[in-house]
């Protein structure tokens, strides 16, 4: 049987159907008629292109096409790839590389198109690193610290304490030493209380069998857990400042408040606690407690802090934030940054910068020291940026963000006030 188009006006001769078809319904035929029939069917009909056959894909993914006989016959795998699917399935494709928006069309790279490169091995990658890590600190490690103890004749406590200089790179380094331990005297150390430090202290000298008379040791290490323990009680101490919420019924919030208006507008009067007067100084409506809400009563003590102990930095920094077209609101600028200077503070990220600055217990001044920092270069960063509005200063305060954790990043960092002024 030979394939044929479907609706093709040509049909296929079958021997005798004409002929028994004619008979039954016209009766007998004229001699003429049946004499040119056959020496039609007698004559070579044109050969007719052979119908084509769809490719068609089942659910597993093989292609394979209908034969003559209804079967289906499988297709090479080139072919199978060019003809899996059909237009549904085609669309589906086109729509999932072509994304929401391509109308079910392949977005194709132009002259103003570029392709990102495809994101090869970051999975694999970042698999090695954890398997690389959990190698070295559960086997690896405890080798390599026993091998060098049979070498050196001193444990990694000494080592760290006798070779690194006092800062945050020797602080860090024992940090990180006493929470791998897998010694219990030795990671409860970075847990215990300042009152606990000399007892501790006794403790893993004892456990690390150290003489109590190697009273460098015993200092340097006094030190270190001292550097600690503080860091921690600091941000609990900065945590609960956060949570206080500011109270227009407190008097002390109340005094803290009027106290910050005087120092930033020496000459000028303010007439009633509920005032657009507080817009002046970049608040947000007529009564400043609505934009506490979120850092609490440390984010006006951070203001009040710095504009008290750099005063004359403070007016500066207000006067240029009036710019007409560079300008932003001060206050609440001022108490982003707080939010900034916090979240750095909790992720641990003010380490170094603490440790290096503090030889000893970090303290709450340290902390504004450090928003005051803030403040102040912030200000610089701004107006050499120069953006087009304050619509954009979620931008620009994410840029100034990863900057400050950029610096944080280096052992030997210290960033204070002092140090950014200039004579």
């Amino acid at each position: 049987m030979n394939p044929v188009f479907a609706g093709s006006s040509h049909s296929a001769a079958r021997p005798g159907g004409a002929r028994s078809g004619r008979a039954a319904g016209e009766g007998a035929a004229a001699p003429e008629a049946d004499n040119g029939r056959r020496e039609r069917e007698a004559s070579p009909q044109p050969a007719l292109p052979p119908r084509p056959v769809p490719a068609i894909t089942s659910r597993s993914g093989v292609g394979f096409r209908r034969d003559a006989g209804g079967g289906r016959a499988p297709l090479g795998p080139r072919r199978a790839l060019r003809g899996r699917g059909g237009p549904a399935a085609r669309g589906r494709r086109r729509q999932r590389a072509g994304g929401a928006g391509g109308a079910g069309r392949t977005q194709r790279p132009g002259p103003g198109r570029v392709r990102a490169p495809p994101a090869r091995g970051r999975r694999p990658r970042k698999m090695w690193a954890h398997i690389w890590g959990f190698l070295y600190s559960n086997y690896f490690r405890f080798w390599l610290k026993w091998i060098l103890r049979l070498l050196t004749g001193k444990c990694e406590l000494q080592r760290v304490l006798g070779g690194a200089e006092a800062g945050a790179r020797r602080t860090l380094s024992i940090e990180h030493s006493l929470e791998s331990s897998k010694n219990k005297v030795l990671r409860n150390a970075v847990h215990v209380e300042e009152a606990e430090v000399e007892k501790c202290v006794r403790d893993i000298m004892k456990e690390k069998k150290i003489e109590q008379k190697d009273t460098g040791f015993k200092t340097n290490l006094h030190i270190s857990l001292l550097q600690i323990s503080g860091y921690k009680k600091l941000y609990l101490n900065v945590e609960n400042l956060r949570k206080v919420p500011y109270d227009s019924e407190n008097e002390e919030h109340e005094e803290q408040l009027i106290e910050l208006w005087n120092l930033l507008m020496p000459y000028e009067n303010l007439k009633a606690r509920i005032s657009k007067q507080w817009c002046d100084i970049g608040f947000q409506g007529d009564d400043p407690k609505t934009d506490f809400r979120g850092m609490g009563l440390l984010g006006l003590v951070n203001l009040v802090y710095f504009s008290k102990h750099y005063t004359n930095e403070a007016r500066q920094i207000l006067s240029r934030s009036n710019h007409p077209k560079l300008g932003y609101s001060y206050a609440i600028v001022g108490i982003n940054l707080t939010e900034m200077a916090y979240s750095l503070l909790k992720n641990g990220a003010l380490k170094a910068h603490l440790y290096n600055m503090v030889s000893g217990l970090p303290q709450m001044e340290h902390f504004h020291q450090f928003y005051c920092y803030l403040v102040y270069e912030f200000d610089k960063f701004w107006f050499e940026e120069e953006p087009e509005s304050i619509m954009h200063f979620n931008q620009y305060r994410e840029k100034f963000h990863e900057k400050i954790k950029g610096l944080l990043l280096n052992c030997n960092v210290v960033l204070t006030l002092q140090d950014t002024k200039k004579p």
